[in-house]
C-alpha cells in the first residue's frame, strides 16, 4: 500500500488527463508512478516535459541503462521494476544486459561507460572524480552528453525519490531485489 494517494485518471486533477492519456496509449495502462506525480500538475508537467526532451539525448538503449544503474543505485524497486520491463520489452534488452546496467555495465563498452559515471554522478551526488570524467571521455562521450547523461540521472533520481517516499506500489513485473 502506496504512503501517498494514488489517484486513479479520473480522481487526477484535469490538467493532467491528456497526459496520462498519452502515458497510457504508449505504455498500455498509466502507471501508479505517473498517476502519484498527477496529484500535482506541475510535477507531471515538469517529469513529463523533462522526460521528453532528454528522449532526445544519446540512443534509446543507453538511455534505458542509465535509468536501471540510478534507479538501482537509489534502490526504488519500484523504478527498477518499470525501467527493466521497459528496458526489455520496448528496448528488447535482454535480461542479461539488464543485470548488467543495474551494477552501471555493460557488454558494450561505450555504454558501460555511460552506466558507471551516471552510477558514480548518483553516488556521489555529483562530486565525481577527475578519473571518473577521464573514464567517460575515453569512452568517446563529449562534454556536451556528459551533461546528459548527467541530466538523465537527475530525472531518474527525481522519479526514485518520489516512488521511494510514496512506497509506491509496483504495477509492473517485479524484479528481482536490488543488487547495489
Amino acid at each position: 500500500m502506496s504512503r501517498l494517494n494514488i489517484p486513479t485518471r479520473d480522481e487526477a486533477p484535469e490538467a493532467t488527463h491528456g497526459a496520462l492519456d498519452a502515458i497510457g496509449k504508449q505504455l498500455g495502462f498509466i502507471p501508479n508512478g505517473y498517476r502519484l506525480m498527477a496529484s500535482s500538475p506541475a510535477v507531471l508537467t515538469g517529469v513529463t516535459g523533462l522526460q521528453r526532451e532528454l528522449s532526445k539525448t544519446l540512443d534509446a538503449t543507453t538511455r534505458h541503462y542509465i535509468s536501471l544503474a540510478v534507479s538501482e543505485v537509489n534502490a526504488c524497486a519500484y523504478c527498477v521494476s518499470a525501467h527493466s520491463h521497459t528496458a526489455g520489452t520496448f528496448g528488447k534488452v535482454p535480461a542479461a544486459e539488464i543485470a548488467l546496467a543495474r551494477k552501471g555495465s555493460s557488454s558494450d563498452p561505450k555504454r558501460a561507460a555511460a552506466a558507471q559515471f551516471a552510477k558514480r554522478v548518483t553516488e556521489t551526488r555529483g562530486k565525481v572524480t577527475d578519473a571518473d570524467l577521464a573514464s567517460v571521455r575515453d569512452a568517446g562521450y563529449t562534454d556536451p552528453q556528459i551533461i546528459e547523461i548527467i541530466a538523465l540521472s537527475a530525472q531518474f533520481l527525481l522519479t526514485n525519490f518520489v516512488n521511494n517516499v510514496a512506497e509506491t506500489e509496483i504495477d509492473f513485473p517485479e524484479s528481482e531485489a536490488t543488487v547495489a
